[in-house]
């Protein structure tokens, strides 16, 4: 056990320090944030691309039975790169927080300390609760509470991921200086399209396909699941329909900013944003 989450445990960290090096020998004049926000940006895209992956191979080979078919990746997946992923991206969030505000010459982050530590989990408290909540939770319910069953549901949730690179890309196209550029426009609308389909629409899917199984209605399905089931979707999808708000809002800021071409865009330096997935 402690050898296979040994995997993702050497593999995230890894790529990610790896790339604090490469990215400042390529791009001279970024700042210590901009590359630990990139680094950061990078690996979650290959996290994101590799959880998609996983569960498309997983829902494709689930769909005759959505409750007793069974596929290998539901569960391995989460204790080979889910756990140790999801560990290492609150270390790595930190990092971009303490360097984002030590560029910025506060005196509190001179050097690591308690109080940088209170200050990021109270700036970032939603995120790292999602974190914690995916550690705690979705764990310890793919590994002993399913009973062997599921698997499809999980793949389901795997493909939350693929937003992921979008939000990424944005920022790394920000970085870049391409913000004007019709890409950055495209990739917006992409966000706005997997984020909405995998984060959001796919909660009443997996609730459609469940009652398609036993025959149920959806509005009868969440009676027929055990409590506990709603609440924790509800945990889930809560975060994620208020950072959808939030891409929304940024999008239509950003619409109208583009329909008035005399004012100038107010783009801040992309060390100043916060992570958004």
């Amino acid at each position: 056990m402690l050898q296979v989450l040994a995997c993702g445990a050497v593999v995230f960290p890894g790529l990610f320090f790896a790339l604090r090096r490469l990215l400042p020998c390529v791009f001279k004049h970024w700042s210590d944030a901009d590359v630990v926000l990139i680094s950061e940006r990078l690996v979650s895209s290959i996290h994101a691309v590799m959880a998609t992956t996983a569960g498309v191979i997983v829902v494709s080979s689930c769909r005759g039975s959505v409750i007793s078919d069974r596929h290998w990746l539901a569960t391995y997946f989460v204790i080979w790169f889910g756990v140790p992923y999801m560990a290492y991206d609150i270390f790595a969030m930190y990092l971009s927080h303490y360097h984002r505000f030590r560029v910025k010459g506060h005196e509190d982050y001179k050097r690591h300390s308690l109080r940088t530590i209170s200050t990021f989990v109270r700036r970032e408290f939603l995120l790292v609760l999602h974190h914690i909540a995916l550690l705690t939770i979705l764990l310890p319910v793919t590994l002993f509470f399913r009973r062997e069953q599921g698997d499809f549901f999980i793949g389901c949730l795997f493909l939350t991921e693929l937003s992921t690179p979008f939000v990424s890309m944005g920022k790394i196209l920000i970085q870049l200086g391409l913000q004007d550029c019709w890409l950055h426009k495209a990739n917006g609308g992409m966000v706005l399209l997997t984020f909405f389909m995998c984060r959001i629409a796919l909660f009443p899917y997996m609730y459609w396909v469940y009652g398609r199984h036993y025959d149920l209605p959806l509005y009868s399905v969440p009676f027929h699941l055990p409590l506990l089931t709603n609440l924790g979707n509800a945990c889930i999808l809560a975060p994620q329909v208020y950072w959808f708000v939030l891409l929304c809002r940024k999008g239509f800021r950003l619409y109208r900013r583009s329909r008035m071409p005399e004012v100038q865009p107010d783009v801040q330096p992309l060390a100043d944003n916060p992570k958004a997935d």
